[in-house]
Formats: C-alpha cells, structure tokens, sequence
C-alpha cells in the first residue's frame, strides 16, 4: 500500500462517505487511490477550493461529523484559508487535506510550494506535514479526533507528493484510540464549580440562558432546552444559537445583540443572574460588556477555557460539555420560581415597539423571510448568507424542527451556496433554501455548475437591492451617503443565468405577488434560482 491509498483507507475507517475537492498535480497520487474507492466515498468536484471548505463546513454542521475537503498545493491551497478560518471562527469541524511539493524540495520556492503550516497557523486547531509515509494513519486518527472533540475546528493534513507514492513499510493499521499528551478535553465540570452553579441559581430572581453555537455543535439542544422547561428559565440566543429553541416557544425571548430584537437585549440587561452557555458573546451580542458585568451575575459554561471570559468576565466559570453538565443539572436539587420574572418579561415583549419603517417599493424584506421560513418544510435547511439578508434572516427566521445556517465569526460573504450544497449531501431528504444578497451570490455563483452536474434540487434565493447593502447602510449612516464603491447595478441577468444552469427561474417585485412565487418556487422540481427584488434604502436597523 502506498500513502494515498492509506490516505484513502485511513477515510473509509473514520466513515467518510463524501469529500469536496479539485485536484491537481500535487494531489493526483490521491486522486488515483480515489478512482478505485468511488463506490465507497463520493468525489464532489466544486469550482473553486474556497467552496470545497465552504462545503465540507455545510456537510459537518448537519451530519455532526467531520466534513473533508481537499486540494492541491499552492493556490489550490491558499485557496483554502479563507474556509479554514471561516470554520475555525465558527468552531466547525473539518480536514482539510492538501497536496505539497515534494519533500525533498521543500524550502526551496519551487512552482506551487506554499508554506500551509505557516500560513494557516491562526486559522486552524492544529497542522500537519506529512514527512514520514508510515505515519499517515497515526496522523489521520489524531487529526479526526483533534476536529471533533473539545472545540471543535479545522486541522490541516498537508502532505508531499512524494510521500503519498511512497510505499508503507509495514502493514496498514488504524489506530483504535487516541492519546495525544496535553490534549484532555474536559466534558464532566469540576464538580464544585457545579454545586457553585446550582447554589447561584437556586439565588437568583430573574435568570436568563444565553446559548450560543456551541450548543448546537455539542448536540445539546434537549438538554439545554429541557432545562430551562423544567425549571422554567427563560433563553435568548447569539446569532450562531439560533435553533437552540422554536421561535415561537413561550421561553424564547429571541437573539440578542446590535441586530437582536430590542426585547431579548432588555431581558439580557433585566436579569440578575446570565448562564451564557457554548458563546463566546463579541461585539455584536454584547457591544459594552463591561457595563453588563457591573450589573450581573455570570456563570459562563464552554468547553474550551480559552473562550470563556475572552469577552466578558464572568462570575463563575465552568468548564466542560454542554450536553453533560446540563443533563447534571436536569438532576439537580434546584428550587426556583420564575413566574414573575417570566410575566415581566412577557410585558416587555409586548410593549417592545419596532421602530424600523421600510419602503412600500417592491419586496418588504421582513415580510419575505416570515413569509418563506413559514412555508419551508418542518425539517428544512435555511442557509444565510452575510450581510443585510443574514440580519433579516436571522431576525425573522420561524424557527421549527429544522436548522439555521449562517457564518457568524468570520462573517465571510459566499458562504452559502457551497454551504448549503455540504448540508444537501449530507441530507439528502432534507429541503434546502439558500438566501443571499446579489454580492453574496456574485462571490459563489460559479457553484452553480456544481449543482447542476450533480443534480441537487437547490433552491436558491437572491435578495437584490443592487449595492453591497450593508457597506451601503454603514456609508449611509456613518459617512453621509457617500456611497463609493459599493453599487453592483442591474448585474447578472440571473434569468440568463439559470437558463445557462438549467434551473428553474422565479422573481417577485412586491409583496402582493410573493406568496404565490414562493409556492411554485419551494414546489419546483430540480434546482431553482429566484430573485427578491427589494428597495435599496432599506436598512437593517
């Protein structure tokens, strides 16, 4: 067996049944070990190495393993970092499997030789140069298990041409465990820290759950859910938390933040005590924490220790699983009534008053997104993109049975085709509805050819306002309408566009019309391509 082939079986024992990728010279020796594992793992040829990340992250986020994603060297590689730092910001899981130059060469700036290692250093969990063939499956095991364990994150796999023709002087063998020294992620919670987190709630008058993606990352979901119905302890969400809780469950007080709803941020600044669990709580959920920490108690619950604090200094701290420690706390002598809390919180929600007023032109965007997440399957994928359609999306969202998708830490604009082609393959029975802005589109619609060769019935909905709308937004506020540099016109004919793809093609330009487009888009058979045509005066806030 020569290192691709160990490559390749080293995938098919972690139970990798889909990789996205493009190869080239570097990579071929894989690509070859690959063409006679093609029944067993599915090869997605993507546009761009970008998307192959972009897509490996979609695929991960669904199937709650690690997505795979592969390239050759040099720019097939560099390509990649802005998907390894996008999944590392999120705390997404994949491997990202690059080809090098050979061994022997390296150091010395030969065609296509790019130092990965170096490059990615701050945008990956951990790194590997493969200098060795007998330690492909040795590096192959920790690397899915670094990935998947802890806070989860992208590790990088780059590996020699040379190395993957070489031959294994033993016989292959996987390893069945993993002990890395100084790598013990800690799941249980110190168990003082956790009398210490009961003792704090039990005291508190008005407690709040503050959940972020490392709830849903964690598949903590029911716990954290059933926690706060048992005790009846009211939740708001980061942007990445949402799905944590239905939309419309009587606990949910919506998401917090700068593009939170106003209620969700008064409920933050009401309580006495915020258990802020899986976030890291930045900027946009917390814009002045510092006055926060005066005012209220904080148990900060994380897996990672580095995370915890990094933002806002809590008054407690507790290490471990989201899943474990409140599947502890389920059990927990915890005795608390939360009625009037609850009924204060109710009344604010109600005499909240949204202020925004949007143009009666064309397509109301908050109409829009009620209108279509309303209509979406109960199980449906709802893939955002960045920018003003990612703040209406996340602000309107009815949030069911199904999963929201968006980039949240790195807020990296393209990410959701490729993303929402990961998370269709890795649910195949599942509806999945992208929705991006006419830049975001502009940054991946190259997938589109991805999508046709491989038949996926993606739906696909380009919110336009012909600007890069929430460049334009800030230039509007900030620099008094000076906008410069962010008009993208009447550009793509997207009609053209979908014929060239063969999808199907759909647009609204009004409210009155867009309850019927979106039924004959969502009931299309194949792919389709509709476009939501919105004024672009419209803002976010």
């Amino acid at each position: 067996m020569n290192g691709a082939e160990a490559m390749v079986q080293c995938l098919l024992e972690e139970g990798v049944d889909t990789i996205f990728g493009i190869p080239g010279v570097a990579i071929a020796p894989f690509y070859e070990a690959m063409y006679e594992n093609q029944d067993k793992i599915t090869h997605i040829l993507v546009r761009q190495e970008q998307a192959a990340g972009h897509a490996a992250n979609g695929y991960a986020r669904i199937s709650g393993k690690p997505g795979v994603c592969v390239a050759s060297s040099g720019p097939g590689a560099t390509n990649l970092i802005t998907a390894l730092a996008t999944a590392y910001a999120d705390s997404i899981p994949i491997i990202a499997i690059t080809g090098q130059v050979a061994s022997t060469l390296l150091g010395r700036d030969v065609f296509q030789e790019a130092d990965m290692r170096g490059a990615t250093e701050s945008f990956v969990k951990y790194s590997y140069l493969v200098r060795n063939v007998n330690d492909i499956p040795q590096i192959f095991k920790e690397a899915f298990y670094i990935a998947n364990t802890g806070r989860k994150g992208p590790v990088l796999i780059d590996i020699p041409c040379d190395i993957q023709k070489m031959t294994l002087k033993k016989e292959f063998s996987y390893p069945r465990s993993v002990d890395i020294r100084g790598y013990k992620p800690n799941t249980k919670g110190n168990r003082q820290q956790m009398e210490k987190v009961i003792e704090s709630i039990n005291k508190a008058k008005k407690p709040l759950i503050c959940v972020g993606g490392g709830v849903i990352l964690g598949q903590a979901q029911k716990e954290v859910r059933s926690f706060c119905e048992k005790f009846r302890i009211p939740m708001v969400s980061t942007m990445m938390g949402i799905g944590v809780m239905p939309k419309k469950h009587p606990l949910y007080f919506g998401m917090l933040g700068n593009n939170g709803k106003p209620y969700a941020n008064k409920a933050v600044a009401g309580s006495d005590l915020l258990i802020i669990v899986g976030a890291r709580v930045a900027d946009r959920a917390v814009p002045k924490p510092d006055e926060l920490e005066r005012k209220v108690s904080v148990i900060h619950i994380d897996i990672d220790s580095a995370e915890i604090g990094k933002n806002m200094g809590p008054t407690l701290p507790l290490v471990g699983d989201a899943k474990d420690i409140f599947a502890q706390l389920l059990e927990a002598d915890i005795q608390i009534d939360t009625s009037g809390w609850l009924t204060q919180l109710e009344e604010v929600k109600k005499t909240t008053v949204d202020h925004r007023v949007f143009s009666d032109r064309l397509v109301n965007p908050m109409t829009f997104v009620k209108t279509l997440s309303d209509k979406m399957d109960k199980d449906a994928i709802y893939v955002a993109d960045v920018g003003q359609n990612q703040l209406w999306s996340a602000d309107n969202y009815i949030m069911k049975e199904g999963r929201f998708l968006t980039t949240g830490g790195m807020g990296t604009m393209g990410y959701s085709i490729p993303a929402s082609i990961g998370a269709r393959f890795a649910a195949p029975d599942r509806q999945v509805v992208t929705v991006c802005g006419d830049g975001a589109f502009q940054m991946s619609m190259y997938e589109l050819g991805t999508i046709a060769v491989a038949k996926l019935p993606m739906k696909i909905i380009v919110v336009k306002n012909r600007y890069l709308g929430l460049v334009r937004e800030h230039q509007e506020k900030v620099y008094d309408g000076h906008y410069f540099g962010t008009q993208l016109e009447d550009y793509p004919r997207y009609d053209s566009l979908a014929k060239a793809y063969d999808m199907q093609y759909f647009e609204a330009w009004s409210n009155e019309e867009l309850d019927g487009r979106l039924d004959a888009f969502l009931k299309a058979d194949g792919a389709a391509l509709m476009v939501v045509n919105i004024d672009s005066a419209n803002n976010t806030k």
